[in-house]
């Protein structure tokens, strides 16, 4: 069996919808891993979003493409957790739900805690926002 079709079946048994690379990566060797990784994405199977980060793909009831298989926003979630990264709402969000403003989030932000993060993850041409808790520890000390 191909690397390729094993790979394939790996990632069909998964529940979620985000793969990592290193997930698949003791299948074969890294060049093997990435051609077959590059043939599922020719494929229509895979979509990359980020380095390393794959999404599963589905076919869009509307236009019949195909797209990844959930928002930015869940699969975003997905691949930080998947990651290990801790993670919660941004401080625009929190602030809507709490009531103290009416202006919607326009973008898609993550709260990473005191942690830096540069990794970008990008869906449909949006890519998810990072801030930190950093400045305000610092401040509050």
């Amino acid at each position: 069996m191909k690397l390729q079709e094993r790979m394939l079946r790996s990632i069909k048994r998964r529940t979620g919808n985000v793969i990592l690379r290193a997930e698949v990566a003791r299948m074969g060797s890294p060049s093997q891993v990435s051609e077959a990784l590059k043939a599922l994405q020719d494929s229509g199977v895979l979509v990359r979003i980020g380095t390393g980060v794959y999404a599963k793909t589905r076919k869009s009831s509307v236009t019949g493409a195909t797209i990844p298989a959930g928002s930015l926003e869940t699969l975003a979630v997905e691949a930080l957790r998947k990651l290990g990264v801790t993670i919660s709402a941004g401080s625009a969000a929190l602030a809507f739900n709490a009531g103290r403003t009416t202006q919607l989030p326009g973008t898609f932000v993550v709260n990473t805690g005191r942690r830096r993060i540069s990794r970008k993850i990008s869906v449909g041409g949006r890519a998810a926002a990072y801030e930190n808790d950093r400045r305000r520890a610092e401040a509050g000390a």
